[in-house]
């Protein structure tokens, strides 16, 4: 029924004239007269419930939506998408439309008019008709009869010939035209190597043998229709150019024609040699050509399998240029030329030969080595009566010693003895008992890498007197300009005690020098027995 009611809202009150189609709703308006407490519906007794599409709150007062989406009370079909609503759903399609079609607000597909849109691309000389989802082009002029018209509007030929069955006759056949076609008459067509008999009614063979020479200079055998050439030795018929080719011999048959080289030729092939061998009379193998029979080397000349080597004399060595030309040797300049003579290299054509020092030295029987020459054997010194020759490398010394104050000579010669005079104590007191010279030749050493032992002082321990047997013998070198140069040491060997001499750094000559080495006797350090040895050392000018 109509009611007026008189409702407050929110400014005022206002006439609200409603037709209440169900009880629910008269529930709800009668609530906002009550003061109702609840968000939407009151059932009484302090008690409220919520619409369709909602649910009430644990507070039993508020009332939220339901997302039918979620909680699957919505009625969705496939292909659909569920969309939530205040207090509802709605199903909405989810796969848009194809290509020429549009969606609509009913979420239906429908075609898209490109026609009547004026979205279509048809050229001004087509008309537009749209078709489901799309549109097609026709064009507005036809072709005559005898051609079609092809989707840009082209008029084509039509090839009557093909597209009927049987345009022509029996015996007659369809031949096209642009537009259209004829018929015309069977003729007889023959193939290859056959001819139109003059009747024009059959076909007859061509015999190609004599008709154009067709195979040359080979046999020709006329076939049906064909020919077939007899091809000489050294070529073979190809069945397809209906020719006699050549047979490259050499690539049939490779490394059993020819034992170097094979060469093609037109019908046959040819042998050939490589360098330093000749053809022999069987066509085909190759024989050693003897290149020194030619002389090709300067000096001497060696065959070989192929080829030829060239050989040098002594003193000659074989040119890096031509490998021919025989060039000296010079033997001084090589990197042991220095080692070759002693003192002097001289380089000769094919040789060389060595030279000594103008005095002193002889050059030995192999050529090479300088020997001393001793002018005291031979008598070619100049030394005086009173005086000893003493040889030296490269020369001599004439020597003459004395005895120093208080010593006498002894029957050597070569040895001092002390001889003091009476109450002469200082005599006494001094240690030195002997005073010895010898000489001692030595040649300037190239290369002193370690000290070299020149000289070995022996004492024989069981002949000297008891006095000095249980002394401590020692050596030393005493104050000279060349001490530095040389020095002594002790050594034992069985029953003797050595003092051996040693130069420590070369000294070039020539040089003399006089080394004292003294022979102590002691005892607690106290020298109380000295024995002086005086060495003349004569240093030559060279290492030979």
């Amino acid at each position: 029924k109509e009611k007026k009611l008189k409702l407050p809202l929110f400014i005022g009150y206002y006439d609200i004239i409603i037709l209440y189609k169900s009880i629910s709703w008269a529930a709800y308006y009668l609530s906002l007269l009550s003061d109702s407490i609840c968000s939407q519906l009151c059932i009484g007794n302090g008690t409220c419930s919520c619409f369709d599409g909602y649910q009430l709150r644990k507070d039993g007062v508020t009332c939220d939506d339901v997302n039918e989406c979620i909680t699957g009370k919505h009625n969705c079909i496939f292909g659909q998408v569920c969309i939530n609503t205040e207090g509802s759903f709605r199903c909405q399609r989810e796969i848009a439309c194809g290509t020429g079609y549009q969606l609509t607000d009913k979420d239906t597909c429908e075609d898209i008019d490109e026609c009547a849109s004026g979205t279509h691309n048809c050229e001004p000389t087509f008309f537009c008709r749209n078709t489901p989802g799309s549109f097609r082009c026709h064009p507005k002029d036809t072709c005559t009869e005898g051609y079609f018209q092809d989707a840009a509007g082209s008029c084509i030929d039509i090839n009557e010939c093909l597209v009927r069955d049987t345009p022509c006759p029996s015996g007659q056949t369809c031949v096209n035209t642009i537009g259209s076609y004829f018929c015309r008459r069977n003729t007889v067509t023959c193939g290859r190597g056959y001819l139109l008999s003059e009747d024009g009614m059959h076909c007859e063979d061509v015999d190609e043998c004599r008709r154009d020479n067709v195979c040359g200079i080979h046999g020709c055998v006329n076939l049906q229709g064909s020919y077939r050439c007899e091809c000489k030795a050294g070529y073979t018929f190809n069945t397809i150019t209906k020719k006699c080719e050549d047979i490259n011999e050499c690539r049939h048959y490779p490394g059993k024609l020819c034992a170097h080289k094979c060469e093609n030729t037109e019908g046959s092939f040819q042998c050939s040699c490589s360098m330093g061998f000749k053809l022999s009379h069987d066509g085909r193998n190759c024989d050693d050509v003897n290149e020194c029979e030619a002389n090709p080397c300067s000096q001497e000349c060696a065959n070989v399998y192929g080829s030829y080597q060239c050989y040098c004399r002594r003193g000659y060595q074989l040119s890096d240029i031509d490998g021919i030309t025989c060039e000296d040797i010079d033997e001084c300049a090589l990197p042991a030329g220095g080692h070759v003579c002693s003192y002097h290299c001289s380089n000769a054509q094919g040789s060389f030969y060595c030279t000594c020092p103008p005095t002193g030295y002889t050059l030995a029987p192999n050529g090479r080595t300088c020997q001393d020459i001793d002018e005291c054997a031979t008598g070619t010194h100049t030394c005086s009566v009173s005086e000893s020759c003493f040889n030296i490398h490269g020369g001599f010394r004439c020597l003459s010693f004395e005895c120093p104050p208080n010593f006498r000579k002894a029957a050597q010669g070569l040895r001092c003895v002390k001889a003091c005079q009476p109450e002469d104590f200082n005599c006494l007191l001094d240690p030195v008992h002997l005073v010895t010279h010898t000489a001692l030749s030595l040649p300037t050493f190239r290369d002193l890498s370690k000290p070299e032992e020149i000289v070995f002082l022996q004492i024989h321990t069981p002949t000297l007197p008891s006095t000095l047997r249980t002394a401590d013998i020692s050596f030393e070198i005493m104050p000279s300009n060349d001490r530095f140069s040389f020095d002594v040491v002790k050594r034992f060997h069985k029953d003797m005690i050595m003092g051996v001499v040693r130069q420590l750094q070369p000294t070039t000559g020539p040089k003399d020098i006089i080394l004292e080495v003294a022979m102590n006797y002691g005892n607690s350090g106290v020298v109380f027995h000295r024995n002086i040895v005086n060495i003349h050392i004569f240093i030559s000018e060279f290492w030979f």
